[in-house]
């Protein structure tokens, strides 16, 4: 699996855990599942491709501004709680593997 298509996993990962514990839903909500998309969408253009760092750490924000704030808030809530439901893929994210 290439770097693009593990930051797709561990965004979507992270978009569901925040998700269910936020939307109390068995599967993605509509909201939630288009912010997911755009995530996707942002990875597939990422200017840096294979070579990419974590988005935090990119020099070049690529994400409009209220959807920065929507992922990084999902983030936040999501990270922590990554290391218990995904830790291998919450280590990959953290360290930037």
């Amino acid at each position: 699996m290439n770097r693009i298509e593990r930051e797709k996993e561990t965004v979507s990962r992270m978009i569901a855990i925040y998700c269910r514990n936020h939307h109390g839903g068995k599967t993605v909500c509509s909201d939630c599942r288009a912010l997911e998309e755009y995530a996707h969408h942002r990875l597939d253009r990422c200017k840096f491709g294979e070579h990419k760092t974590t988005c935090r750490k990119c020099r070049i924000h690529c994400y409009k501004p209220a959807m920065r704030e929507e992922i990084a808030k999902v983030m936040r809530y999501s990270g922590p709680r990554m290391l218990f439901h995904h830790p291998i893929a919450a280590l990959r994210h953290l360290f930037g593997c």
